[in-house]
């Protein structure tokens, strides 16, 4: 009986589980299914560039899966039964039987936490959001982006960059660039400050309007354009279900990607939550693409009669843009809390760009994932 395997997702995540799965299991009897919404793969890293008018490259997923026997299926997934192993698609073949199933379906913009955002503001989560920003962005004047995390900073920096004539403001709940260090932070505003970003930290937003925020301490910032970059949420797909959640919808897996409520399925990606010293996996793609390749190893051990492997992966950076000729590069501990060493300038732009290349060489060619050395 040949055993399937559904992959949910073709991004960092599951594309990479789909090829390594796919490539362990060649000479066994089994089939690889993927399903994604869209038939490109999304450099989801990159989509400030698209919103700012840049071109990316044309990934085709077809092409991506040469070669590898993967069936790939274009169409949204709209339930799953865990009882039945089932999948149900909006489009043909309509449901999909699995005899495992790989979860990978990411993450996007969370539309609902403030009140307007959905109505109101821009975001940059997925490809279709950030060309309908950029085509916006033609005539406006004005933009506030909303998120002081690292899409937030990225968009913004390219934004000032790629149209200086554009105001450009960047607000944050908290501070920018919260989770770097002193000297990581203090380079980012130099760049604000060269670019004539405004900054606003400490500064929630309580609604987003047609004509601007208002704060939750009752400042009103006028603005013809909000881009909102204040977190993301999860599909509630596996919540729904039945599957193991946290409260953020997250799956829960074990130490070897695999549902703590539900065996034949595994989490990987911003969907999943792996526990790490009791800390969830950060919403990234450095998460999501070591998590994939040994999701799709474990998949392979299981199917092959092997006790699946531990997922062991550490935190080495974190690599932030600031438009194509600077950047910071905040060198970290394996948990994620930032040291001293920081890469900045020219040299952290170059490297921030080698590494959002070398993400798609990898898509290309998924080998087993090696932890850098401590």
């Amino acid at each position: 009986m040949t055993d399937h395997i559904v992959v949910l997702g073709a991004g960092y995540a599951g594309l990479g589980a789909a090829k390594r799965a796919a490539r362990r299991l060649r000479r066994a009897d089994a089939r690889v299914t993927l399903v994604n919404a869209g038939d490109r793969f999304v450099e989801r890293i990159r989509l400030h560039q698209l919103a700012a008018g840049q071109r990316l490259p044309d990934l085709p997923l077809a092409g991506l899966l040469e070669d590898t026997g993967i069936e790939l299926v274009v169409a949204r997934v709209i339930g799953i039964d865990p009882e039945a192993r089932t999948v149900r698609l909006d489009a043909p073949p309509y449901d999909l039987s699995y005899d495992v199933l790989v979860y990978a379906l990411g993450s996007a913009a969370d539309l609902d936490r403030v009140p307007g955002v959905r109505e109101h503001a821009y975001t940059l989560a997925a490809v279709d959001e950030a060309v309908r920003l950029r085509a916006h962005l033609i005539d406006s004047g004005e933009v506030t982006v909303v998120g002081g995390g690292l899409t937030g900073i990225e968009a913004a920096t390219e934004f000032a960059c790629t149209r200086p004539g554009l105001r450009v403001s960047l607000v944050s709940a908290g501070l920018i660039g919260e989770g770097l260090s002193v000297r990581a932070r203090r380079h980012l505003h130099r760049a604000f400050s060269r670019m004539g970003i405004a900054v606003r930290e400490h500064a929630p937003v309580a609604k987003v309007a047609t004509d601007g925020l208002l704060l939750e301490d009752g400042d009103e910032l006028r603005t013809e354009t909000v881009v909102w970059a204040a977190g993301f949420r999860v599909p509630d797909l596996a919540a729904t279900a039945g599957l193991a959640t946290d409260r953020h919808g997250r799956m829960l897996v074990d130490r070897s990607l695999r549902s703590v409520s539900h065996p034949e399925v595994f989490g990987i990606g911003d969907a999943a939550a792996a526990d790490r010293s009791g800390r969830p996996t950060r919403m990234a793609c450095q998460t999501g693409l070591p998590m994939g390749l040994y999701g799709g190893e474990a998949v392979a051990d299981l199917l092959t009669g092997r006790k699946p492997r531990h997922a062991r992966f550490r935190y080495v950076w974190q690599n932030i843009s600031l438009g194509r000729h600077d950047g910071v590069t905040q060198f970290t501990r394996s948990d994620d809390s930032p040291v001293d060493a920081v890469l900045t300038g020219r040299a952290s732009a170059a490297f921030k760009e080698s590494i959002a290349r070398g993400t798609v060489w990898v898509m290309r060619h998924p080998g087993p994932y090696r932890p850098l050395p401590r």
